[in-house]
Formats: C-alpha cells, sequence, structure tokens
C-alpha cells in the first residue's frame, strides 16, 4: 500500500496540541499496524500570510493509507474542522491547523481539486525540511532529485527553521516530556 506524506502546520491557539491532535487523527486512518513517522516540530515565520500573523509550528507525518488520493484528501478536510478550522475567505489567513497533502506513493494526478505531488513542496523550506528530516532519498514522482537534494538546492529568503522538538516526539496521547 502506499505512504502519504502529509503537512501539518499551526500558528493560532495552543500549536502543539494542534499538531498532536491532528497526528492523532492520522494515526486512526492510517493503515493499522503500519509504523507513522513524523518529524522535528520546527517554528516558522509566516510565509504569504497577512501581515502581523503569529509564527507557525510546521512538520511531516508519513502514513500508510489504503485508500484514494480525493479520499485521503476528504479525511484530511474533515480533521481540519473536526480541529475547529473554520472557513475563512482570506487567503493564508491564520489557522488553528492546517493539514496539506504532499504525496500518496507514487501517485501524480492534477485534478478534482488536487494536485499531487503538492505543487510549492519544492519551494518550501517549512515543509522540505521535516520531509528531509523523514524521508532524504524519497524521489517525487515528476522529481529527478531527491528531497534532501531539492533542500540543497532550495533558493528562498526563508530563515533557517528553528526546531522545537526532535523527530518522533509526537505520540497518541502527549508530547514526550523528553522532546521538548
Amino acid at each position: 500500500m502506499p505512504r502519504a506524506g502529509i503537512a501539518l502546520g499551526s500558528n493560532l491557539g495552543d500549536r502543539i496540541a494542534r499538531l498532536r491532535d491532528a497526528f492523532v487523527r492520522l494515526r486512526e486512518i492510517a493503515t493499522p499496524g503500519e509504523p507513522v513517522l513524523t518529524a522535528p516540530i520546527y517554528q516558522t515565520e509566516p510565509r504569504f500570510c497577512p501581515p502581523g500573523s503569529p509564527y507557525f509550528y510546521n512538520t511531516v507525518v508519513e502514513i500508510e493509507f489504503a485508500g484514494g488520493a480525493l479520499e485521503l484528501l476528504e479525511k484530511t478536510r474533515s480533521i481540519e474542522q473536526q480541529l475547529g478550522r473554520l472557513p475563512n475567505g482570506e487567503r493564508n489567513a491564520p489557522r488553528v491547523i492546517d493539514i496539506d497533502l504532499l504525496y500518496l506513493g507514487d501517485e501524480s494526478r492534477n485534478d478534482g481539486g488536487l494536485i499531487l505531488p503538492h505543487p510549492r513542496l519544492a519551494e518550501r523550506r517549512f515543509v522540505l525540511q521535516p520531509l528531509s528530516d523523514l524521508r532524504p532519498d524519497l524521489v517525487l514522482p515528476g522529481q529527478t532529485q531527491t528531497i534532501a537534494a531539492m533542500l540543497a538546492a532550495l533558493q528562498t529568503d526563508e530563515p533557517p527553521l528553528v526546531p522545537v522538538q526532535r523527530q518522533g516526539c509526537l505520540s497518541e496521547t502527549s508530547v514526550r516530556m523528553d522532546c521538548q
């Protein structure tokens, strides 16, 4: 079964709690018994957001998923709603949770409101860095470089990311104290 890379971000409220809640719900939809990988959590400056937006906490999770891409997209949108994300007409407005599907196995698509792999993944340090922590040797469909090579070649004015917690620190019940 394919593995799905999923980016998590939060810049409102208890950001760690929202990331943990999203992780718990993603684990519930993952293939039972298969590993769920979690990258470190990074604090990142808001990019492309309204002025005065708070800093984000970002990470990437990888799960095995038995369904299709549109089904996974529907489930991740449902998780966002369950965790209190409200519709907002302002693009990139602050939010309690943001869940983006980055890839699903070798699937490549551009239809039904979903583009895979995520079209801006290669332009965003706040996605590439945690993804590189998980899967540095991964080559996405339509790419020739590994994630680590894409990160090394990234040209951006984004400042270096500040780690908040180490890799694997999200769990079903809490964020382990030794991870802070």
